[in-house]
């Protein structure tokens, strides 16, 4: 059994930095694709970041350059450093991981997820 436990989010201000970590314990995390997705209410769950099982990175155009997501392998960890934060960025993060070594940039592409973790931002 996969499971992914998320930490890190919290209330900041706009043009703060949050780092969001999330703990992946069973299966085999090096051979997994890492997503970072949110969803805000009201809206449709969307994949901000996604990590390939070697590292190769997508970002939602919305978060370039203010995101970066990484991986460690030794530790079964994954990471979404966040940067120059956004009122518009508010809402429950979560991570994710696919039983595929390559990038996915949708949810139905991903098998296990976590809880969830809040990141509000005020102006």
């Amino acid at each position: 059994q996969v499971q992914l436990v998320e930490s890190g989010g919290g209330l900041v201000q706009a043009g703060d930095s949050l780092r969001l970590s999330c703990a992946v314990s069973g299966g085999t995390f090096r051979s997994y694709a890492m997503g970072w997705f949110r969803q805000a209410p009201g809206k449709e769950r969307e994949c901000v970041a996604a990590i390939s099982s070697i590292g190769f990175t997508y970002y939602t155009d919305s978060v370039k350059g203010r995101f970066t997501g990484s991986r460690d392998n030794a530790k079964n960890m994954v990471y979404l450093q966040m940067n120059s934060l956004k009122p518009e960025d508010t809402a429950v993060y979560y991570c994710a991981a696919a039983a595929t070594a390559l990038v996915r940039t949708t949810a139905t592409g991903y098998e296990y997820w976590g809880q969830g973790t809040q990141v509000t931002v005020s102006s």
